[in-house]
């Protein structure tokens, strides 16, 4: 009986539990993103935090700073200066998400549906491949190439111009203020274009081939297929293109200023690149961190904007599934 009642003792108590199991703890979980958590802070959250203070401030970059309060941005609202800059990333959001958007989505299309059906999927990975090549590239190096290709004596557009029979349309393509901006912008668009390509590419890949079947079984030419089936099907694709390349042309700097630097008098002048120049050369530490700072938080509630039409889409979008 001894014996029999501890063996029952111990089945009972080597019972599995059919409980509801306790949640594992999340601590080790969360050491991991320590060190981003660390980074974001120290690379984004304090520099901005130390900028929007020195805003508020006159400062050299030397000495103490003098606190002014609000002066700085009563300053930026009268400064003809800054809304010029901005009217001008006003073109450069033209030249670096709009178009590169529309070429970017017609090039996209047309080497998934195609390309791709006609020529083999290699061959459109290896164009993909070539439109993408400028956004490889170091932004001083195509730079630098440009300036060679725009040069008014010897550049090779001026050349091919003259060769072509058109020495009539050769400019001084950064050197004249009414042309300088748009020579920039055309630049960038050839920097732009690859971004969009790729990730309409990768959006097609999830688009229900059946769907194309069926149109082109019913008659549907390209370009119908296009407007009325791939659009509406990469919305959120196309939302994030536009978000990301918008906040990619407001705080544009490298290209302006490698090519013009803000010039010829300031024609191509955008606010970041204004910001840079008040700060280091004009050393007004405090105006300049204005600037900085407005141009952040426009950037912040576009990206704010951006993202919540994209999550509006992929909601339309699993809604519609459903």
């Amino acid at each position: 009986m001894t014996i029999t009642a501890e063996r029952g003792a111990r089945a009972v108590g080597k019972r599995p539990h059919t409980g509801p199991r306790r949640p594992r703890s999340q601590t080790s979980y969360a050491l991991f993103l320590l060190p981003g958590v660390l980074a974001f802070l120290a690379v984004i959250i304090v520099p901005f935090l130390m900028n929007t203070g020195i805003s508020f401030t006159e400062w050299s970059g030397i000495g103490s700073p003098k606190w002014t309060g609000l002066d700085n941005y009563r300053q930026l609202l009268d400064d003809s200066e800054f809304w010029a800059s901005f009217r001008h990333s006003l073109f450069m959001v033209v030249a670096m998400a709009v178009v590169p958007t529309m070429i970017g989505l017609v090039l996209a299309a047309a080497l998934f549906d195609y390309i791709g059906k006609h020529f083999g999927s290699r061959t459109a990975a290896v164009l993909r491949a070539c439109f993408y090549l400028p956004q490889v590239l170091p932004i001083a190096v195509a730079g630098i190439v440009w300036s060679w290709i725009l040069a008014p004596d010897n550049g090779s557009l001026n050349a091919l111009l003259k060769a072509v029979g058109l020495g009539s349309w050769q400019q001084d393509w950064l050197g004249d203020p009414d042309v300088a901006l748009y020579s920039v912008m055309g630049v960038m668009v050839w920097v732009q274009i690859g971004f969009p390509l790729v990730v309409f590419m990768a959006g097609l890949q999830r688009v229900d081939p059946q769907l194309y079947e069926a149109a082109e079984l019913d008659g549907a030419g390209w370009w119908r297929r296009f407007w009325h089936i791939t659009l509406p099907q990469i919305r959120p694709e196309i939302y994030v293109v536009l978000t990301w390349c918008t906040v990619a042309a407001l705080k544009v700097f490298g290209a302006v200023y490698v090519l013009t630097k803000g010039g010829p008098g300031g024609a191509t002048d955008v606010p970041s690149y204004f910001s840079f120049t008040t700060f280091f050369e004009k050393t007004q530490a405090g105006y300049g961190a204005a600037i900085s700072t407005v141009l952040t938080v426009i950037i912040l509630l576009l990206a704010m904007v951006g993202l919540k039409l994209q999550t509006r889409a992929e909601d339309a979008e699993e809604g519609a599934r459903a």
